[in-house]
């Protein structure tokens, strides 16, 4: 008898001591799928990866495409005298430049420190893949290069939109600082540059005389009107246009120094490609003739030659787009 009391006590231990364990194993089993739960899932994980990595993209929309690249990529090379000049304000460094036409006041990158990348209308696209850039910059001079470019690294057109001159200088500037995460630095900048420009606007349209745009080359004259390569001086400017009539061109409209006499404006503006290009003669020995000393502009010291580094190598960034303006309003102080 006392054996099975015995016996049946240790059965009943036995259950007791399951029943204990299987609710421990439940209970750990639960922490277990709540962790989980609670936790982030792989998907989860890579979707925050994805994300981040979206975040450090941009897509840049311009006249030969739309181009999506990572933000503040290395060893940019850049072809456009303009966006080198608005990289440069901004503090961007660069990898390669084509050093054989640099502008003077960037003279800084025709340093050993810089890759040389070829010509301006003739990149080197063997040393710009060798350096495997995460960006490179094109405007006009290249734009023919552009899917050749395009295979080699993410590339954007940065070209000014010469009908709507400071829209398109503002959307450029915009798009290289949002790439470089410089947007307050530049819309700092192009507010002051507005500024300036919408003062000397309001002075020159005020007037009543007119002034041409010339650009001079070893001899030879173009003129450039409204809405041309020089056309900022009566868009954006507001000097009155001394002839309406001006076929807008990037290589200008031909003419002759008796077009000049005729036309008699009170400001003549000279651009000398010459001075940068190695011509025979300054835009000065040419221009200033017997027929243009009979123009008003002469007679009344208006005759203003420009810096062809701001106006025909460069243009459309941080730096030159303030000195044309500030060329621009000097004349309007003699």
């Amino acid at each position: 008898m006392m054996r099975k009391i015995t016996m049946f006590m240790a059965g009943c231990l036995l259950i007791v001591v399951m029943a204990a364990c299987g609710a421990e194993d439940a209970e750990e089993t639960s922490g277990e799928e709540t962790e989980e739960v609670s936790g982030e899932s792989p998907s989860e994980e890579t979707t925050d990866e994805e994300n981040t990595e979206e975040a450090a993209e941009v897509t840049i929309d311009h006249e030969l495409g739309e181009t999506t690249l990572e933000k503040n990529p290395e060893n940019v090379v850049v072809l456009d005298f303009g966006s080198l000049d608005t990289l440069d304000a901004l503090g961007v460094d660069v990898g390669g430049v084509p050093q054989a036409n640099v502008p003077e006041y960037l003279e800084q990158y025709e340093n050993s420190e810089y890759e040389n990348v070829g010509g301006i209308k003739e990149p080197d696209f063997e040393k710009i893949a060798a350096m495997d850039p995460g960006l490179i910059i094109i405007s006009g001079r290249q734009s023919d290069a552009y899917e050749e470019l395009s295979d080699i690294a993410p590339t954007i057109y940065m070209g000014v939109d010469t009908e709507d001159y400071w829209n398109s200088f503002e959307a450029n500037v915009t798009a290289l600082a949002g790439i470089f995460e410089k947007e307050e630095q530049a819309e700092e900048e192009l507010a002051s540059i507005k500024e300036d420009i919408d003062a000397l606007q309001e002075e020159a349209s005020s007037m009543d005389e007119e002034a041409l745009v010339v650009l001079a080359n070893d001899g030879e004259l173009s003129a450039y009107g409204a809405g041309s390569r020089f056309g900022i001086i009566h868009d954006e400017f507001g000097f009155p246009q001394a002839d309406e009539n001006i076929e807008a061109s990037t290589h200008g409209q031909s003419v002759s120094f008796e077009y000049v006499k005729e036309e008699d404006p009170d400001y003549l503006f000279v651009i000398d490609r010459g001075a940068v290009v190695g011509g025979e003669t300054t835009a000065r020995e040419v221009v200033e003739n017997e027929l243009t000393e009979r123009t008003s502009a002469y007679e009344k010291g208006n005759i203003v030659y420009l810096n062809p580094n701001y106006w025909y190598i460069s243009g459309g960034g941080l730096q030159s787009v303030p000195e044309m303006a500030a060329e621009a309003e000097s004349a309007l102080a003699e």
